[in-house]
């Protein structure tokens, strides 16, 4: 495992001797619009493994992307090697459908310490739920990025994070989703408490994700990318382009579906994925990731 590897991967070229917010978040940056987070090992018959250096392999030799057992766990060893002071952490991710968080940790954070000042790092979350930057620790303050406003909040050393979302103008409205989800102003993401977590915590979650028959991930296939004004998504055949901020603190979004023939050359050329194994597309799950 090499640093300046994975610097190729993510097209890093700028100094990383000093430790500062500027070079965590230029780092950070890049990866999110490198690294995909997708889950098509699932739909391609490969297991997922919770191992660095096999997550190395995929990401960086390979040039895939992962989900956040994996992106964040790189990112952790990207981290530790630069200097910087990197805690996991764990979080229960919020499922609109049930109205409830996850019964036990279904996600890999990271906290980040940096001049006494605490931030919530993850490049692992995906769709336009991502950060674009890290988090200050604060509870109860409005943190404007460019996908939208995120605030954390705190109850009984519980913390929650959400998102405002922006208005979205769908010029395809017949693919669009469902009217609940466009009205929705407020999603909550994830609660997460600061209870340090070791990796082998999260191996229970890496084989369920992958496995259950009602986990998101088995239901719908996903790769998602950063852009340097939105993102982009391919879930089951839908193809589903996003421009932040396009007009009016609104969101374009344009929305395709695929054939068949079309996906491998779509995964190629819009996130620079290309697959080993044959790949399954699935969307039955109708929770919608927007």
């Amino acid at each position: 495992m090499d640093i300046k590897e994975y610097f190729a991967r993510i097209s890093y070229r700028g100094s990383y001797d000093k430790p500062d917010l500027a070079t965590l978040t230029d780092i950070f940056q890049h990866h999110i619009r490198a690294v995909p987070f997708e889950n098509l090992s699932i739909h391609c018959g490969e297991i997922i493994e919770l191992d660095l250096e096999a997550t190395y392999n995929k990401i960086v030799k390979k040039k895939r992307g992962g989900w956040c057992m994996e992106n964040n766990h790189i990112l952790s060893w990207v981290l530790k090697t630069l200097g910087y002071d990197v805690t996991l952490l764990g979080s229960k991710v919020y499922v609109p459908e049930y109205d409830a968080y996850a019964d036990e940790i279904d996600h890999l954070l990271l906290k980040v310490v940096l001049d006494d000042k605490s931030y919530i790092v993850d490049g692992g979350f995906g769709m336009v739920y991502q950060l674009w930057q890290p988090l200050e620790l604060v509870a109860g303050t409005d943190q404007p990025q460019t996908p939208g406003v995120f605030r954390l909040l705190e109850e009984n050393g519980v913390w929650y994070l959400e998102k405002v979302k922006r208005k979205q103008w769908v010029p395809n409205q017949s693919l669009s989703t469902s009217h609940n989800v466009e009205k929705e102003v407020c999603r909550r993401i994830y609660l997460f408490t600061l209870q340090p977590r070791d990796i082998e915590e999260f191996r229970a979650s890496n084989t369920h994700l992958q496995t259950a028959p009602d986990s998101l991930f088995v239901t719908k296939s996903m790769c998602s990318l950063q852009t340097p004004d939105g993102i982009r998504a391919l879930v089951g055949w839908k193809l589903t382009e996003i421009k932040y901020n396009y007009k009016d603190n609104m969101d374009l979004v344009d929305i395709r579906i695929l054939a068949d023939e079309e996906m491998e050359e779509t995964l190629k050329e819009k996130f620079n994925v290309t697959l080993d194994k044959k790949f399954v597309p699935i969307n039955k799950s109708r929770l919608s990731l927007f």
